[in-house]
């Protein structure tokens, strides 16, 4: 359910920025709310719960687009989800416009789950080994999951790659339960 109210709310966003040619705001907007989200528990909070009345996130909301300088657009989006009690969509709602966003662009986004944090060498690198792969520009997605041990999990569309020491030592550990 919630994938479609968030799926109509980015199709309205994303169709006017287009029409406005603020595609650019539009994704500084998007990157500033994620990272907003990632960094604040409160505002999690805030946006899910059903206790916080529609005028008290309404106020918040507009106070957290004034400090973050969102632009006007984003800014009206999330005042009338708030008046809506829409506001518990507003992860799916950012997954939505980074992934038209990205078509828009002609990329496409690959997440990636490493045991360690990516230097730029890294990221650049892998980055092109995907993008000669995909055929398409390739934005990352990166994340650090210290239970891999060692490796990766790069996810590109509906390919899964696990290169994973983890991976391994589950494959290594269930050919040994066949021939035991």
């Amino acid at each position: 359910m919630s994938t479609g109210i968030a799926g109509r709310y980015a199709s309205a966003v994303f169709g006017l920025a287009m029409d406005g040619k603020a595609l650019a705001a539009l994704a500084a907007d998007v990157d500033a709310l994620d990272a907003a989200l990632a960094e604040s528990a409160d505002l999690r909070g805030m946006i899910a719960s059903p206790m916080v009345s529609r005028q008290d996130q309404g106020n918040a909301i507009s106070a957290i687009a004034a400090r973050m300088k969102l632009s006007a657009l984003m800014a009206n989006t999330l005042r009338l989800m708030a008046t809506k009690r829409r506001l518990f969509v507003l992860p799916q709602l950012i997954s939505e416009l980074r992934a038209r966003i990205a078509a828009e662009k002609g990329e496409v986004t690959a997440e990636v789950v490493s045991a360690t944090p990516l230097n730029a060498e890294q990221t650049a690198q892998l980055a092109a080994t995907l993008k000669a792969r995909a055929g398409k520009d390739v934005a990352l997605k990166t994340t650090v999951d210290a239970s891999l041990i060692g490796g990766l999990v790069v996810k590109l569309g509906s390919t899964m790659i696990d290169t994973s020491i983890r991976a391994k030592l589950a494959a290594l550990k269930n050919a040994m339960k066949e021939v035991g």
